[in-house]
């Protein structure tokens, strides 16, 4: 837990770093946009993907592992979804049967195909948060929603939660870790026993967890109203989003990536017709 790399920011003095943090924001979007329009079973749009983010990393001035390190987080998910693609997609030759499980290449095919397009989702946002703190964050989200403004919706109070979410989730986790540690230390068993049981044995850390998160968060709003926060029509940033050439160049590529991989699909389409 204490590997989490989602929602910790990363400092360095980098391109990716320097760019404007609503631009990073709208082109995350559209790299998951991108890894989405891959063809299903088509995987050279996903190495496209996969390439852009070493790319990307490489311009952040982050260690790809670190970023790779992300996956940790979802890992469960990942492969929870892989087993019921791989056991209940019965479509194609079958490759092995085993009393009521079938699996078959279709379903190989499909458990990569989620496996691929998960992780790849999961390793653009990590680059998000790993290259923008969460004040610029905020200030990303209040600025691409401020049209919403004029409907009464607060745009403010919203990005304000969201940057405090991500900026939690490593504490939390850090916490959780503490206090598992903590249990194991008075004889507490986390690893023996069916499902049920280590579910179970999980109850006795998620009450202290829930008091340490209440507690945090009283601590948090006493801190603000110590510095008289509030959200008024005339608050002022101490650091104002510009827009610069490093956003244009991130556009240009991100752009170039939607076309590279709808290339990819045209191509592959020809060459299963060709065939």
């Amino acid at each position: 837990m204490t590997n989490l790399t989602f929602g910790q920011f990363y400092p360095a003095k980098s391109f990716v770093h320097n760019m404007n943090a609503s631009v990073k924001i709208l082109l995350t979007i559209a790299y998951i946009v991108a890894v989405f329009m891959v063809t299903a079973y088509h995987f050279l749009g996903f190495l496209a993907c996969f390439l852009f983010v070493i790319i990307a990393s490489i311009f952040a001035k982050i260690p790809f592992l670190r970023v790779l390190k992300s996956i940790k987080g979802i890992l469960f998910i990942v492969v929870f979804s892989a087993i019921l693609q791989l056991f209940f997609i019965t479509s194609g030759n079958v490759l092995c049967s085993w009393w009521i499980f079938t699996i078959t290449d279709g379903g190989l095919l499909s458990a990569g195909y989620i496996t691929a397009r998960i992780s790849l989702m999961v390793l653009g946002a990590s680059l998000l948060t790993l290259t923008t703190t969460p004040v610029d964050l905020a200030d990303g989200i209040e600025t691409l929603l401020y049209p919403l403004k004029f409907i009464k919706f607060p745009v403010h109070e919203f990005a304000l939660i969201m940057s405090i979410a991500l900026r939690f989730i490593p504490s939390l986790m850090e916490e959780t870790d503490r206090i598992i540690k903590a249990q194991k230390a008075r004889g507490a068993d986390f690893e023996s026993g069916n499902i049920f049981k280590r579910i179970r044995a999980l109850v006795p850390v998620f009450i202290p967890l829930l008091i340490s998160s209440l507690r945090r968060a009283e601590e948090l709003s006493n801190a603000m109203d110590a510095r008289c926060y509030a959200s008024s029509k005339n608050r002022t940033k101490y650091k104002k989003l510009k827009l610069t050439y490093r956003d244009l160049l991130g556009t240009i590529l991100v752009a170039g990536l939607i076309v590279g991989v709808v290339y990819l699909n045209g191509f592959y389409a020809f060459l299963t017709v060709a065939l």
